[in-house]
């Protein structure tokens, strides 16, 4: 059984998450890599970081597949006096591809959207913002709790799930509130504040929500809400997570769905557990 080339993988993801269903903004695809040379072991992380080429490269990876891009906004040189420069370099002369899988991979089925909404028990879910070409794809889920719960024991849930980071989960929210609907958004997800607001929900889980937008959803919840009961809860809830934290359970669905669709036993992938969120303390205001 022949071992596959870097075509033959990037063909692959590129089928799971089609390119055309990034957003306009956004810049993903092969970053680097010869498409001749053949794939034997495929490294999937959040971030196109030092520390994952160092595990990349300790590994003998042949392929680094990232969430985020290296480079999102265009360059001058790749020269490896700069730190992105570096990281293309290294990966190169070792003979290791890297690949980016952003916005297509945060709205295809199995997705970074599935996935997230997966580990928070979402059940009877659908896309938040459906493409209007494909209803089976977009961002963000919405969806039913399987067991209803309440706000704290939510949020505890989705704490528990996700990888543990510096920020852990933030929330907005009467504790013993009542929960039975959410939105999830993997990544930064104040600008999807009035489709999750129309949705319905009870509580919203998502990433780097900001003051004003936060402040401003639940004030107006509060305001605009025709159930005095949602008025004085202010639904929907918020449960903000870590960006990184929020995006890396798909990298498991992605290693599995790249594996199943390769030839037998010919490619091996690996997830990688470093924690790449740059927030690495937390100092409590009663923390010495």
């Amino acid at each position: 059984m022949s071992t596959p080339t870097l075509a033959d993988v990037v063909a692959v993801l590129e089928d799971l998450y089609p390119p055309s269903t990034a957003e306009g903004w956004d810049a993903v695809g092969l970053v680097a890599g010869d498409p001749r040379r053949e794939v034997r072991r495929v490294l999937l992380a959040v971030d196109p970081v030092e520390a994952v080429v160092d595990e990349a490269l300790a590994w003998g990876a042949d392929l680094v597949v990232t969430h985020h891009p290296l480079f999102l906004q265009g360059v001058h040189s790749v020269a490896a006096t700069t730190f992105k420069g570096s990281v293309v370099h290294r990966l190169l002369t070792a003979g290791c591809g890297l690949y980016v899988a952003h916005t297509n991979a945060d709205s295809a089925p199995r997705g970074v959207a599935d996935a997230l909404a997966d580990l928070v028990g979402l059940v009877d879910r659908t896309p938040l913002v459906a493409r209007t070409d494909d209803a089976e794809r977009g961002i963000g889920r919405v969806g039913r709790l399987e067991t209803p719960t309440t706000l704290g024991e939510f949020a505890r849930h989705v704490a528990g799930v996700l990888p543990a980071t510096a920020q852990g989960v933030r929330v907005a929210g009467d504790l013993d509130a009542p929960v039975a609907t959410a939105a999830v958004v993997g990544g930064s997800g104040d600008s999807l504040f009035d489709a999750v607001r129309g949705a319905g929900v009870d509580a919203y889980v998502t990433a780097d929500l900001r003051h004003h937008p936060a402040s401003e959803l639940r004030e107006r919840a509060r305001f605009e809400a025709v159930d005095p009961d949602r008025a004085a809860a202010g639904t929907p809830f918020l449960v903000d997570v870590a960006h990184f934290a929020s995006e890396w359970p798909w990298l498991a669905y992605a290693a599995a769905d790249l594996s199943a669709r390769l030839p037998g036993g010919t490619v091996t992938t690996r997830v990688s557990t470093l924690v790449t969120d740059p927030w690495t303390t937390r100092i409590g205001a009663g923390d010495r």
